[in-house]
């Protein structure tokens, strides 16, 4: 499968979830976050030093370099982690759907060369009677296993 189809399956499995207006709410949220944080927080003295407490806290990761310590820093530095959790939980699953589909778009192709070879039985070679052969046994072992 190329790339540029990749691509687009992938694309299409994050849009299909719903993912993509997901991301772009929480990357809002993010920003918007870190203004109140800056505000009320006392030990951060500026917006950049208010995103990297933001991004320190939805990674989870905690470096301790600034702490929320006002009731509204901690809400919203809780509410951002457990968003955090969930983008992450949400951008797993799209990536296992996306290898699904690339799974099932092997399966689905192969099927497709094996039927078009059936039809064309007539016009096949021996060396290609053979391989057909072969990956019918190989099918029917595979089948017989599960």
């Amino acid at each position: 499968m190329r790339v540029i189809q990749r691509r687009r399956l992938f694309f299409k499995a994050f849009k299909s979830v719903g993912a993509d207006k997901v991301m772009l709410i929480y990357v809002l949220w993010f920003f918007i976050a870190a203004v109140p944080i800056w505000l009320i927080e006392p030990d951060i003295k500026s917006y950049g030093d208010s995103l990297w407490y933001c991004f320190a806290s939805a990674t989870s990761i905690g470096y301790g370099d600034f702490s929320a310590v006002t009731v509204v820093g901690r809400i919203i530095s809780v509410i951002l982690s457990v968003y955090s959790i969930a983008i992450i939980a949400i951008f797993t699953a799209v990536i296992v759907g996306y290898f699904n589909e690339m799974a099932k778009a092997r399966v689905n192709a192969s099927i497709h060369k094996f039927t078009d070879d059936l039809e064309h039985l007539p016009d096949l070679s021996k060396e290609e009677l053979t391989n057909l052969s072969e990956r019918v046994k190989e099918f029917l072992e595979n089948k017989k296993k599960k």
